[in-house]
């Protein structure tokens, strides 16, 4: 197998791991109000562990190369900040969908904002995977692994909010598979018109720009809806749940 059919078939696993975000919907508890808070809680975990310890650093790494240390920093921090910014205004204007009820509004918003945030951070990790890999297979793989671990929580973030705000397991899954769906296209993307564009410093500022997304995401949708179910104590178990299995990484 070439390195650029490699590229694509690693690519295209990695997103599909986001699939796996779906199996809590087909678990059945008692107080189904209980896996919403630990399904929210534990990725907004995983989406502040990913910021903070690979889209920040690797941000950092690919500037670094290009720029001094105080004019890294400040991009890093200005795309950053253009991040919070532009997913608070997504928030802010996004329309609620009619048919959805009162009660489960602010959680259907939650799926699908979060559906929004993941495709943008699917994009560059599907353009990461398959220059990676047309490089050197073995960082590919590696890259595609990791990937593949924290695409599971974000398909959680997706499906589980949606499934119990609109009770179709079928919507929950389709929207979940657009989102897994974005990291192939980025393979395609890369392969027809953006090989010639693409360098470090793209990345890096789009690596920047994903984690004040997915930041402000965590902070002001998941944690905060997750709360409003009351489970205080879940909340708090899953989200460290959440920050530690991404971090297993490192240990590994």
């Amino acid at each position: 197998m070439n390195s650029i059919n490699m590229a694509f078939l690693l690519t295209t696993l990695a997103g599909l791991s986001t699939m796996l975000g779906v199996i809590p919907i087909f678990i059945k508890l008692r107080d189904e109000n209980q896996i919403i808070t630990a399904s929210l809680a534990f990725a907004a975990g995983v989406m502040i562990c990913v910021s903070i310890t690979d889209l920040i650093p690797e941000s950092i790494l690919m500037l670094e190369n290009y720029y001094n240390g105080f004019i890294t920093v400040l991009l890093v921090f200005l795309f950053l900040l253009i991040g919070i910014v532009v997913s608070s205004f997504i928030d802010k204007v996004f329309p609620t969908n009619p048919i959805v009820s009162n009660s489960h509004v602010s959680l259907y918003k939650v799926g699908i904002i979060s559906m929004v945030a993941i495709i943008l951070h699917n994009l560059p990790e599907g353009i990461a995977t398959f220059i990676s890999t047309t490089k050197d297979t073995s960082l590919g793989i590696s890259l595609a692994v990791a990937i593949a671990l924290h695409n599971i929580p974000e398909g959680i973030s997706i499906s589980v909010p949606i499934y119990y705000s609109t009770k179709s397991k079928i919507k929950a899954i389709f929207y979940t598979f657009i989102s897994a769906m974005s990291e192939p296209l980025g393979a395609i993307l890369t392969y027809l018109f953006l090989f010639p564009f693409i360098n470090n410093v793209v990345l890096g500022l789009l690596f920047a720009f994903i984690a004040g997304i997915m930041i402000q995401i965590s902070l002001t949708e998941l944690i905060p809806t997750a709360q409003n179910y009351s489970y205080p104590k879940i909340t708090k178990i899953f989200f460290i749940i959440g920050v530690i299995f991404m971090l297993v990484k490192f240990f590994i």
